[in-house]
């Protein structure tokens, strides 16, 4: 097994360009020399671990140190989300055999709760010799619709696999400038801002906050933070685009002209907030990935971007559709699901989807998800919650009615739309509805819809640990 070409890189910029910027987190700047250091540092310090690692911290620094240290010692590591319930990490913690848990003195206390040896990270240097990198994996814990996540087992062929298909895709290079705001437990943002960049030779700014700022309903910190590092790159979700989009909106700018390459994936992107962000200079290439194959199975490219699809496979990344359903072979694809059978380098997705004219891949939604209405219509559920998300004061939307004669819309207002809702009658919310989803056949249009807050999602139990929506205990809340 090969080691981590990142690792390599970093060992490569370390030497030739060691005073230039690799990261700054809002709180520490370091060099790629110093970067390379601690790396080394902290590999040392973890040989002696057992195997299996947990890392617990908040993000940051300390988060790409240990992800590059653990993957420089040969260890497994398995990120611990800080979003995630206490009873899904204790379900990690259990699943993986993780025998310790890294993680920073201000969250040791966190730590202790998994009743396993806990080691800080603390600064320490060392020289990064890459003659001595081992191979580590890491699992990834996918929420999906249940309680207990599944462990999702990649290796250094896959991570390399997927840095360098995704770095050549967006283009990159030593000139860009990275804007993290993901959570760097998500595997998305460990290859895309930890790997890429280090590959390309590029700085990497965080985001730190600001992603939890827009979950609150506040869209300022987004705004301003890319505004003060004028990146060139930035990886998102759609409910953070939106944040962008608002908070540009509020205050009449626009987004910053260094933007070159801005990829939305992780959920279907209305294609109207697609617009409505290239209107304020945000450039959306809208991608499709998931942690099976190594987080990006396809993405626009720059000065390619089709809006409505998620552009074309990554090099050596074959996708074929095979009874509609979406399958991906090709090294990227993970060595297995943990406790499971060896993988076979071919994933059947369960998401449904085709291709247009040009080759750039459709993807309609979940097979399982499928509604089929009384009338022996069917219906992809994403199509018509892609439609209605494309209202601001819209945070949620799922729609349901498998056997029913039209569908519902579950409606969660978003911070702005809160108090439209607290004064609208249903006749109001049925007739904005019912202009969102004007473009869809009669059968698609949701006949009625029911408002339900955040709290409520969270409190009727309806949400994953992650923020996910459970579509069978919504459909049977509706139907009660």
């Amino acid at each position: 097994m090969p080691a981590l070409e990142a690792l390599a890189c970093l060992a490569c910029w370390g030497s030739q360009r060691g005073d230039s910027l690799a990261l700054d987190d809002g709180f520490d700047e370091l060099t790629f020399s110093q970067l390379a250091d601690r790396v080394a540092g902290l590999a040392r310090n973890v040989e002696k671990l057992p195997d299996v690692v947990g890392l617990l911290v908040p993000g940051g620094a300390s988060f790409v140190i240990a992800d590059l240290a653990l993957s420089f010692a040969g260890k497994t590591f398995v990120p611990l989300p800080p979003f995630f319930s206490a009873q899904q990490l204790a379900h990690i913690a259990r699943d993986s055999g993780m025998g310790a848990v890294l993680t920073t003195p201000g969250w040791r206390d966190k730590a202790e709760k998994f009743a396993l040896p806990v080691h800080d990270i603390t600064p320490a240097v060392a020289k990064l010799d890459i003659s001595k990198a081992k191979a580590g994996g890491r699992i990834i814990y996918t929420s999906g619709s249940t309680g207990a996540p599944k462990g999702v087992r990649l290796g250094t062929a896959q991570l390399n696999a997927s840095a360098q298909g995704l770095l050549a895709a967006s283009g990159g290079n030593a000139q860009d400038r990275y804007l993290s705001v993901l959570p760097q437990a998500l595997l998305l943002e460990q290859v895309a801002g930890i790997h890429v960049p280090l590959l390309a030779g590029a700085p990497v700014f965080m985001a730190t906050g600001v992603a939890q700022a827009a979950a609150m309903g506040d869209p300022i910190p987004l705004a301003a933070r890319a505004k003060h590092v004028q990146p060139t790159v930035t990886v998102l979700v759609p409910e953070l685009l939106r944040a962008w989009v608002a908070g540009l909106t509020i205050t009449k700018s626009t987004a910053p002209s260094s933007l070159r390459f801005v990829a939305v994936g992780g959920a279907p992107v209305p294609q109207a907030l697609c617009r409505a962000a290239m209107a304020h200079g945000i450039p959306v290439h809208e991608g499709y990935g998931l942690s099976e194959c190594c987080s990006v199975v396809s993405v626009n490219r720059p000065g390619q971007s089709a809006v409505g699809t998620a552009g074309k496979p990554l090099q050596g990344v074959k996708v074929t559709i095979e009874n509609g359903e979406i399958v991906v072979e090709g090294p990227t694809v993970m060595a297995g699901y943990l406790n499971g059978p060896e993988g076979t380098g071919r994933f059947a997705t369960g998401d449904l989807g085709s291709f247009d004219a040009d080759g750039n891949l459709i993807v309609h939604g979940r097979k399982d998800n499928l509604i089929v209405l009384s009338s022996g219509r069917n219906i992809n559920p994403e199509w018509i919650e892609g439609m209605i998300l494309a209202d601001p004061l819209i945070a949620r939307a799922v729609v349901v009615g498998h056997g029913q004669s039209h569908p519902t819309a579950v409606l969660t207002p978003s911070s702005f739309g809160r108090d439209w809702f607290a004064t609208a009658s249903r006749d109001d919310i049925e007739r904005r509805l019912a202009g969102l989803t004007a473009d869809a056949p009669d059968y698609a249009q949701p006949s009625q819809a029911l408002v339900v807050g955040e709290g409520e999602l969270v409190e009727k139990g309806l949400l994953t640990g992650n923020g996910r929506v459970r579509r069978q205990a919504i459909e049977s809340m509706v139907l009660s």
